[in-house]
């Protein structure tokens, strides 16, 4: 049985239109009473006043304090925040104020409260219109967080998520949101979105975003702000967003009407990928909330962004050729920026017959099996290839930086290749710098008449045989014994014999990652690490960005201790989203990597210790699985069933900081 309406007057009467929502159980609300309640998506402040229920909108029209969480004095409900008054029935001020809330009808009924709001229909603003354009435009992925400043952004995501148009990922720290994003882009080539708020929300995305500025990968960052009244004087969470964020960005603009929305969030993904880097959005709160540009403006990717498919200057081919042509052990370098030609490079060297030698950033680019592959040059690297190279009598570099890490040699004759004019002798001069597409130029130099195949019989084995010592040295470093933890070497003998031939395999920064540089071998897995930043915590995040671009890979991450403790609560997003991540986790109680530095510098070893949980419980108390390997003889069954499990889970490994 329909109970009668408790009304109060014709403006609480419902409509012909008015949808019905329960907002509580009977008698839940005592006398004398405010709360908030929500009806479908709307918060309503509910009152029982004198034995009457009556509903006002929840938004007192100051500042939006939430009338629900405030009081009744008097006969009136006292806003929160600032002690605004409102009567409960019919949501007026006291005489000879304006401001007012809206009261919506209540009723009644045997299985609750029930208050009537008018349906109404969705109109499209200018989140929509910005969030259609950057789908249009083919970003599928958004890590972030929810707030206060951004949550006209989050809505209109939200429907381009309920619409099959968009993947979100809602993350425990804003680090971590940049990190994923920037590690997808070094996966797909395809910028992600990283999301947060005003002020801190924003500062705390820096440290990721320069990651992907100084890896040269395009990123967006969607940024909340402070309303536009208030900005200046210095409000509550309000940071000059655009002075902190332009050092990690190549373009930047604050929205500010509909306008010209759309064609700054393209001009955002175009800067993003044509300058290989960080761009972002800054959007004031109340801006995001304005009505859509009707009709909303086309602006298609086709005809805005070109081909990268660059030719080298025939002159400079015909030098490179000549000096090919010459060398009696030429030596190829790849770096970070010959990831997406592999078959290019391996057709090159084997006419060419030439060794292939690559930075740690392009650590898996050919397989280490390969006849002509030596491995990771620097210190990551291995003696195959440092020897390789020392013995070359020209260097054929593609993408590559010469970073001070990968000590690529200056005096040896050189043929740079790069899509960047400022990489090419950006450090030192070489003899010919190439600047085009890797792959176009390659393809150009295999189909010269005037390139000679080479023979070199003796190449493959001396390579073979410079492996031969290496993996003897390796097996010698296996064996060593250590009552503090297993060496690095049998941890990654272990997993190169037990990762799928192609997973993607996200590194973090330390001993781990120096390690897995040496003693790892690839098959055809993708490495994806911090690069020239070199942050602590990429790992685990990382893996998430790159479990998010829907490979159907197997997506592992490596990482120390140190590390994984800066973005421990993300293993909670990976349980959350069902991300089947398998975490090595190298366990050493210390940060390793800079205990060693200490030493190295004769100083004391001073603050690197660590207070550590069982990992591995940790990751069964958030909802994955784990095992913890304190033996050598437990190490095979701990990576199988991390690796085969469907579940995130960590495999804890106790280590010997100084078996590495």
């Amino acid at each position: 049985m329909q109970l009668p309406l408790i009304g109060f007057g014709t403006f609480t009467m419902a409509s012909p239109t008015t949808q019905w929502h329960r907002v509580a159980d009977l008698n839940s609300l005592p006398n004398n009473r405010v709360r908030t309640v929500t009806a479908g998506t709307h918060q309503v402040c509910l009152v029982h006043h004198e034995g009457r229920l009556t509903a006002l909108d929840n938004r007192c029209p100051h500042q939006g304090g939430p009338l629900g969480e405030g009081q009744l004095q008097e006969g009136w409900i006292i806003c929160p925040w600032h002690a605004y008054q409102f009567d409960p029935v019919t949501g007026k001020g006291p005489a000879g104020f304006e401001d007012h809330v809206d009261p919506y009808p209540v009723e009644v009924r045997e299985d609750g409260i029930f208050v009537g709001l008018e349906v109404a229909t969705h109109q499209a603003t200018l989140a929509d219109q910005v969030i259609a354009v950057m789908t249009d435009w083919g970003v599928e992925v958004v890590f972030g967080m929810v707030g206060h400043s951004n949550l006209g952004l989050a809505d209109a995501m939200r429907r381009a998520e309920v619409g099959g148009r968009l993947r979100y990922y809602g993350i425990r720290h804003e680090g971590a949101a940049a990190f994923a994003a920037s590690a997808y882009a070094k996966l797909t080539g395809k910028p992600a979105v990283c999301f947060a708020i005003a002020g801190p929300g924003a500062t705390n995305m820096i440290t990721g975003m320069w990651d992907a500025n100084v890896d040269n990968v395009p990123l967006l960052a969607l940024v909340g702000q402070v309303n536009t009244q208030i900005m200046g004087p210095g409000t509550f969470q309000e940071v000059d967003l655009h002075s902190a964020l332009n050092p990690v960005t190549r373009w930047q603009q604050v929205v500010l009407g509909s306008e010209n929305a759309s064609d700054l969030m393209a001009l955002a993904i175009k800067h993003a990928e044509v300058e290989h880097g960080p761009t972002a959005l800054i959007f004031p709160d109340e801006i995001q909330h304005l009505p859509a540009r009707e009709p909303q403006p086309e602006t298609p990717r086709v005809g805005r962004v070109s081909s990268v498919a660059i030719a080298p200057p025939k002159d400079e081919l015909l030098r490179a050729l000549k000096l090919l042509n010459a060398a009696k052990r030429p030596t190829i370098v790849c770096g970070q920026g010959a990831a997406d030609f592999r078959e290019d490079v391996l057709r090159f060297a084997e006419k060419l017959v030439a060794p292939i030698v690559t930075t740690f950033k392009a650590k898996g680019l050919v397989p280490d099996s390969h006849p002509l592959a030596c491995g990771v040059l620097g210190r990551s690297g291995i003696p195959v290839a440092s020897s390789m190279m020392g013995t070359a009598d020209l260097l054929i570099t593609f993408g590559t930086s010469f970073s001070v890490h990968t000590g690529i040699a200056e005096h040896i004759p050189t043929i740079q290749v790069d899509r960047d004019r400022m990489t090419l002798g950006k450090f030192h001069p070489v003899e010919v710098p190439l600047w085009g597409d890797i792959g176009v130029t390659i393809e150009q130099l295999l189909a010269n008449e005037n390139l000679a195949p080479q023979a070199r019989p003796q190449l493959r084995n001396e390579i073979a045989a410079r492996w031969g010592k290496w993996r003897a040295e390796k097996e010698r470093r296996r064996d060593e014994r250590s009552a503090s933890g297993l060496n690095s070497a049998s941890i990654f003998e272990a997993l190169s014999k037990f990762a799928p031939a192609d997973a993607i395999i996200a590194v973090d920064v330390g001993n781990n990652t120096y390690s897995f540089g040496r003693y790892f071998e690839c098959q055809e897995q993708t490495i994806l690490m911090s690069g020239y930043l070199g942050s602590i915590g990429f790992g685990f995040p990382a893996a998430m960005g790159a479990w998010s671009a829907g490979t159907g890979r197997k997506v592992i991450a490596i990482a120390g201790d140190g590390g994984f403790g800066q973005y421990l609560a993300e293993f909670t997003t990976a349980v959350r989203y069902n991300m089947p991540i398998t975490l090595v986790l190298l366990n050493n109680s210390q940060l390793g990597k800079i205990s060693k530095e200490f030493l190295a510098d004769e100083m004391e070893v001073w603050q690197t210790g660590l207070t550590n949980p069982d990992f591995a419980a940790y990751a069964k108390l958030c909802g994955g699985d784990g095992m913890r390997v304190t033996a050598p003889e437990e190490l095979d069954q701990a990576l199988k069933k991390g690796l085969a499990s469907e579940k995130p889970f960590i495999v804890e490994i106790l280590t010997d900081p100084l078996l590495t």
